[in-house]
């Protein structure tokens, strides 16, 4: 009991870094789009989305890889953790010069004409994050979770500063300094750059925050122990690659599917400020990620284990539809977030909040092959979503734009579950209650649909009718659950 009390309170602090980086990007998006336009905010989603898949990649599994070598039998940690490191800042370098070298090609072949570095500043994003991540590894492998914490924290608030500095101060410097070297690198007019270069700096305070660790590492490097390490990395790679392209490669496709007359960047922009709006979703899937894992893991040996994971997914169901209901029936609220360029795509965000409930689903259903170690079929599930997302965003997105790729989430995530639980059914049965998940959800569609009917020019009537719908949902679940209040209430009163 007492390492399973010590797991939970380190993913709670590994959760709260996640969870503190996502608030507070998505408090920055205020700021994003006003100050930049659609076409912007577009390019530097395109190039956070090749950064993203580009880090799948250049990471080379390496972090898992860590933690298996370094508590295999016979092999010194210190060794792994240096024979990584060398590999990995040779990979980091190698990134780096060749993003310097061709920045100005590859921003000509993207269409970034003349803005170089958007190349070389993704390049060295890409270089110290990849660097860095087997040391954050290593900090999680000794169990430093609070320093791992404040490393991350400060990684956070670094980011956060630069940003501030950089689009509340910068135009006005840059209007009263039209010489200055750093107009070379930033544009004097707020955009996509400037957000680039913010995490870049943050990139550069996690570095530095580290040179203690590498000032006393004994670097040493066997060639031996890196073949292993890459025998085993690479099928790592491989199983990630297609999730983080699931989640990044509409970004992609607007480029090449965007409907005639329109600017791919454009729609990039739109669609990405409007999947900010489904944060709430988006946080409260994550979270329930990082608590639910070690929680499921900790009754892998309960004699009743399938009954808690059936339950467990449908009360996830009942709360997420209810988060549902919450943003997506007061969006004229939530849409005031982003700017007003942005609003012409809020259209998508009730989709991409069930795109996320679809997403958290299969994150409870992927706990049948996790537990029952049947992880091979991880990939296949996966690149199943993966090629619906593709097709889906082939065929449709240049006839519906944004909405296709809203969609091509939907479709993509719907497939993964109906594919996994083909499989739970043949390998690792868990009885769980699709009957009553499915009446939620609809129930919940149904609700927003009938708001939308029913809704008037009135925003007095309409807020009446939304929290009305809100409180239907409510009483149906206490129905429906049997939830007894005044148990409630008396247990409350005992507290």
């Amino acid at each position: 009991m007492g390492s399973i009390k010590k797991l939970a309170g380190e993913t709670a602090i590994y959760g709260m870094t996640t969870i503190v980086a996502r608030i507070i990007n998505f408090f920055f998006v205020p700021l994003y789009t006003r100050m930049i336009d659609t076409d912007a905010f577009g390019v530097y989603s395109e190039i956070i989305s090749y950064i993203a898949i580009l880090q799948a990649l250049f990471a080379f599994g390496m972090e898992t890889a860590f933690f298996r070598f370094a508590n295999k039998d016979g092999n010194n940690p210190d060794k792994v953790f240096s024979t990584i490191l060398i590999f990995l800042a040779s990979v980091s370098l190698a990134v780096l010069a060749a993003g310097i070298i061709f920045a100005g090609d590859i921003a000509n072949v993207l269409g970034y004409v003349g803005r170089g570095e958007f190349v070389w500043c993704s390049a060295a994003i890409l270089a110290i994050d990849s660097f860095t991540s087997v040391i954050f590894a290593r900090l999680r492998y000794q169990q430093k979770a609070l320093k791992f914490g404040i490393f991350k924290i400060i990684k956070i608030l670094s980011e956060t500063s630069f940003n501030l500095i950089l689009f509340l101060g910068f135009p006005a410097y840059a209007a009263a300094h039209p010489d200055s070297f750093l107009l070379k690198f930033l544009s004097p007019v707020p955009d996509g750059g400037y957000i680039l270069f913010a995490i870049l700096g943050s990139c550069i305070i996690s570095l530095i925050l580290f040179l203690p660790v590498l000032l006393k590492t004994k670097f040493g490097f066997s060639a031996v122990l890196w073949k292993q390490l890459m025998i085993y990395a690479i099928p790592v790679v491989l199983s990630q690659l297609p999730g983080v392209l699931n989640d990044v490669t509409d970004r992609i496709l607007f480029r090449f599917f965007s409907p005639e007359g329109t600017s791919s960047s454009d729609l990039t922009g739109i669609f990405s400020a409007n999947v900010k709006l489904a944060v709430l979703m988006t946080l409260f899937v994550q979270m329930f990620r990082f608590a639910a894992e070690p929680f499921f893991f900790s009754q892998s040996n309960n004699d009743n284990q399938k009954k808690i994971y059936a339950d467990v997914m449908k009360y996830f169901v009942i709360f997420c539809v209810f988060i549902f209901l919450f943003v997506a029936l007061y969006l004229d609220v939530f849409q005031l977030f982003i700017g007003k360029d942005f609003r012409v795509g809020t259209g998508i965000v009730p989709i991409m909040l069930l795109a996320n409930i679809l997403l958290g689903i299969n994150f409870n259903l992927s706990m049948w092959y996790k537990i029952s170690g049947q992880t091979k079929f991880a990939v296949n599930i996966t690149l199943s979503g993966l090629m619906v997302t593709i097709v889906i965003n082939a065929v449709f997105m240049p006839y519906f734009g944004y909405y296709a790729a809203a969609c091509g989430h939907f479709l993509s995530y719907l497939t993964m579950i109906i594919v996994s639980w083909k499989l739970c059914k043949k390998y690792w049965l868990i009885p769980y209650d699709w009957k009553t998940v499915a009446v939620y959800i609809v129930f919940g569609v149904v609700l927003f649909a009938l708001s939308r009917i029913v809704a008037t020019s009135n925003n007095l009537f309409n807020f009446a009718l939304n929290f009305a719908l809100i409180l239907v949902y409510l009483y149906f679940v206490i129905r429906k659950e049997k939830i007894d209040l005044k148990n409630i209430k008396h247990l409350l009163k005992r507290k």
